[in-house]
């Protein structure tokens, strides 16, 4: 809810260039000076603006065809206040995307290296039309869950040329005072402890609290992704749907995964419900179906802050609460 692209630019999917069309990435050390003061002046204002919820000055740089989309990025950049909350704008990153190459809208996969080519910064985008884009990385340092933001700019040619904002994402980078290293260390201390549903997430949490978008790929978050997929016990795809039992009563779980609505590391788990529309009913079917799971798997209690409860009957899921670990029996 807090994360909103331009639709058809942004993708979150891994795909690879058409072929025949090249495009090109340039890091924030290989920029012209002109070229990084410029994107860096753009971010800092875009970054300040949201800081101070300055949803006009956003406004005022919004790509023209994005317009009807506004009241999305004014409610996701209104979604972001608590997240920056104390923070002061600090510039993170910057890429510049040349796709002007493209001849017409294209799944593309932009590989950003840096000079000596040592280390490789994968961009995706899906459905991206031709042109120049650039992705600027920010921090609100600071504040007190480390508020990050991600910025889509696009260059537009439409009355007197300049960049424009095509997309908005923020997210914290810390739960609790944990940022995504610890989450990563604590996932590692896990496994190795054989752990495997509790380690799972805390590599999903670090992943999460690394970057403010889901669309770039680093050899640090290559590597976390390796790590989790050798945890042995893991909750992959093919764990679900798994049954806990409570009592001479077996629930079958649909999913379980990391939902940070409340700024809080905790977990948000589907189930097959009996369909009871009565709000005690569903709340006292809920809290068996997660003290099962909690009995299944202990250490997700110690982890994580607590559960959503989401029930699931004849195809249609239906939020039911969120309680704290401590008042899940």
């Amino acid at each position: 809810m807090k994360r909103l692209f331009w639709s058809g630019l942004v993708g979150l999917v891994v795909l690879t260039p058409a072929s025949g069309f090249a495009v090109s990435c340039t890091t924030q050390a290989e920029l012209t000076a002109q070229d990084r003061g410029t994107l860096a002046s753009i971010g800092e204002q875009l970054s300040d603006a949201v800081l101070r919820q300055d949803t006009s000055a956003l406004q005022s740089v919004l790509l023209p065809s994005l317009a009807g989309q506004w009241e999305g990025i004014r409610g996701a950049v209104e979604q972001a206040a608590p997240l920056m909350k104390g923070g002061k704008a600090q510039l993170r990153n910057v890429y510049l995307l040349d796709a002007s190459s493209l001849a017409t809208p294209t799944d593309t996969q932009f590989f950003c290296s840096n000079a000596n080519g040592s280390m490789t910064v994968t961009i995706t985008m899906r459905g991206l039309p031709p042109g120049k884009y650039a992705i600027v990385l920010s921090d609100a340092t600071g504040a007190a869950l480390a508020g990050q933001m991600g910025f889509v700019l696009a260059w537009d040619q439409t009355g007197a040329p300049g960049w424009k904002l095509g997309g908005f994402s923020a997210r914290e980078g810390m739960f609790n005072g944990h940022d995504g290293v610890w989450y990563w260390t604590r996932a590692r201390e896990l496994a190795r402890s054989n752990m495997g549903w509790a380690a799972w997430y805390c590599y999903d949490a670090a992943r999460y609290l690394e970057l403010p978008v889901d669309f770039i790929s680093s050899p640090n978050l290559d590597k976390l992704t390796q790590e989790q997929g050798k945890i042995t016990g893991a909750p992959t795809e093919e764990s679900f749907p798994a049954s806990v039992a409570t009592g001479d009563r077996t629930w079958k779980i649909n999913a379980v995964r990391l939902d940070p609505a409340l700024h809080e590391p905790d977990l948000g788990v589907t189930y097959e419900s009996a369909g009871n529309t009565d709000p005690a009913v569903a709340r006292t079917e809920a809290i068996s179906v997660l003290g099962a799971l909690l009995k299944a798997h202990p250490g997700l209690r110690e982890n994580f802050h607590g559960m959503w409860a989401y029930a699931s009957n004849n195809g249609k899921v239906t939020p039911v609460m969120e309680l704290p670990m401590g008042q899940i029996p």
